[in-house]
């Protein structure tokens, strides 16, 4: 792995601020998150995201882990029976709920659960110190090496971040169908380069994923695709919807569209000390 060209002389964190001011990828609200998380960690479940992550991980049963951004539990849930502990974090109350509620179906007991944003004073929201520390697809901030030093000192041993690279979850062809350029944010560039200037030398994995994902309703369907865009007009939100009703398939009582697409996510990790 290379940095890019002058890597040294820029400014790392202020080029990622600058792409995502710029780009399709802003920073959802914890409203956004509780809206979509029913449907979102019913979906994430169904992928083989968590099991690629934990064949590059391979989790040690003692070590404490901090999972933070963790969603309805996409990666705690199945590390739990991995690891000693896990202390999940997410802003999003709803997600917290769904993730409590599916410990407590599983039986789960080593899972602590805070609600608490990458902003906050993480001491005082009682986060502390683990072994292990993990950002997976949740570090979307304005202030990326504000976000990494936190991460960093949260863990004892290792840091693994996930993030998107290249067009990340986004589908460019509903963009094309609505005439609209699909301005892609910082991928993992951004932060392999700034990791690069901190001093950090991450060795960096890859997931790659070929989605077609499957929804229980027609709704959860069009939603899962509706979220990329931001302030559609009237005349987009026809095309939008004649779009949808191309694509979409029902089979079984279920819900998809009919194409896969290919997603690819960076795993950016390093040993500490």
């Amino acid at each position: 792995m290379q940095t890019l060209l002058g890597a040294k002389s820029v400014d790392w964190n202020q080029a990622w601020r600058e792409m995502r001011t710029n780009g399709d990828s802003p920073a959802r609200q914890p409203k956004f998150w509780d809206g979509r998380a029913p449907s979102f960690a019913k979906h994430v479940a169904r992928t083989d995201y968590a099991r690629n992550f934990l064949k590059i991980m391979k989790p040690r049963p003692d070590w404490s882990v901090l999972d933070m951004g963790c969603g309805g539990g996409t990666l705690a849930l199945p590390l739990s029976d991995r690891v000693g502990s896990i202390t999940a974090v997410d802003f999003s109350e709803k997600m917290i709920s769904i993730l409590r509620e599916q410990c407590t179906a599983r039986g789960i007991r080593n899972i602590r659960t805070l609600c608490a944003r990458w902003e906050d004073d993480w001491r005082q929201a009682g986060i502390g110190i683990h072994d292990v520390a993990i950002a997976s697809r949740s570090l979307v901030v304005e202030d990326l090496q504000g976000g990494i030093e936190k991460l960093d000192q949260a863990a004892r041993k290792r840091v693994y971040i996930v993030t998107t690279v290249g067009d990340g979850p986004h589908d460019r062809n509903a963009y094309t169908a609505l005439g609209r350029e699909l301005k892609v944010g910082p991928d993992y560039i951004y932060n392999y380069n700034l990791l690069y200037q901190m001093g950090i030398y991450a060795k960096v994995d890859f997931i790659d994923q070929k989605i077609q994902d499957i929804y229980d309703t027609r709704e959860e369907a069009v939603e899962s695709v509706r979220w990329m865009f931001r302030d559609l007009t009237r005349e987009e939100e026809d095309h939008f919807l004649e779009y949808m009703e191309r694509h979409l398939l029902c089979r079984g009582g279920r819900w998809m569209l009919d194409y896969a697409r290919r997603v690819r996510w960076a795993v950016l990790w390093w040993d500490k000390g």
